[in-house]
């Protein structure tokens, strides 16, 4: 798992430079004939406290970085609210300063410090700005890494779980004995598995896939464990077809039916009811928990598989119930004009 660093500025840089610039403040001071030690060092106090409050104030006013958010464009509106409230407090610090030096002219020192607060604001808030920019391209990039990567894995999942050893052996078994016993199905059965295989070669390469395509799959994937379970195992579709032209990740709704098989009982007389539904902006799959006295070996890697997909496409979680004896999973719609 990847750590993403915090933008930050190192309070070595923030200090000295805002000494630095103190220290310059000063020297126009000392360069003057009539030399006073007390207007040089108020004058170079003030510079300090100022450089410290608009270098803290620009980061705390940051926009905090955001993988979903487009890239981080220059902004007026920060910078005029920055020059605004620089202005403000560096007329504070200025009227500070005529207090304890009530002998000079305010209107004059005042013009002075307020450029200088400007030149120094902008200053602090363009390389700020900067920093900022690279700090975000960097974020971008290591995001665009980390799904890459996470994306891999998954597809390696994926690939996994759609050419499933065992269910190839069932299938294939199933299709022995129902050539074997002559069954009118068998030419069908063979047209269901040729179609759920061409499924996976054309839907493993793609992110997302409609909603209907992904029924056509379940719908192949169903004809073919009714032929191994026939009545003991039924799947009840109640998604209206408004939904067919939302997206969901490829074989989602498979794997998630895959693993309906593979913890429950299966049988005439614990037949599995599997339901397909929308409920609150999310198809849910649902199904009643009748777990086997020996389960399956089970790592969780399929449901966490697609809950990380979800989280790349909407940053949303997959959403798993198990209350009243029924199992629910809710995948969030993902409609057509969603910029995922």
């Amino acid at each position: 798992m990847m750590i993403r660093k915090t933008f930050k500025v190192s309070p070595a840089i923030i200090w000295l430079s805002s000494l630095f610039l103190g220290v310059i403040a000063s020297v126009p001071k000392i360069a003057e004939q009539h030399f006073n030690l007390k207007e040089t060092l108020l004058n170079s106090g003030l510079t300090f406290l100022f450089s410290l409050f608009v270098w803290y104030y620009n980061i705390y006013t940051l926009p905090r970085f955001n993988a979903q958010e487009g890239r981080k464009e220059f902004s007026i509106f920060r910078l005029l609210r920055s020059l605004a409230i620089g202005t403000i407090v560096m007329y504070i610090l200025a009227y500070g300063q005529q207090l304890l030096l009530s002998y000079l002219e305010f209107g004059p020192v005042m013009l002075m410090v307020e450029v200088r607060g400007i030149l120094i604001n902008l200053m602090f808030f363009m390389f700020l700005h900067l920093l900022y920019q690279s700090y975000h391209n960097e974020q971008v990039a290591v995001e665009l890494e980390r799904m890459k990567t996470d994306n891999l894995g998954a597809q390696y999942e994926l690939l996994k779980n759609q050419i499933n050893p065992h269910f190839l052996f069932n299938s294939l078994n199933t299709l022995k004995s129902m050539a074997e016993t002559g069954d009118k199905q068998t030419v069908d059965f063979i047209l269901k598995l040729s179609d759920f295989y061409r499924y996976t070669l054309e839907s493993r390469k793609s992110d997302l896939i409609h909603l209907s395509d992904e029924i056509e799959i379940i719908e192949a994937y169903m004809f073919l464990l009714k032929a191994r379970f026939e009545e003991s195992i039924d799947l009840s579709n109640d998604i209206a077809e408004q939904y067919y032209n939302t997206w969901v990740p490829p074989f989602t709704l498979q794997l998630l039916i895959e693993n309906c098989v593979k913890h429950n009982v299966v049988s005439r007389s614990n037949p599995l009811r599997i339901r397909l539904y929308v409920e609150n902006n999310c198809i849910v799959i649902e199904n009643p928990i009748q777990l086997k006295k020996t389960p399956d070996t089970s790592t969780g890697v399929g449901l966490e598989n697609i809950n990380q997909r979800y989280l790349h496409l909407l940053d949303q979680k997959v959403t798993i119930d198990a209350s009243n004896n029924i199992f629910k999973v809710k995948l969030p719609l993902i409609h057509e004009n969603y910029n995922y």
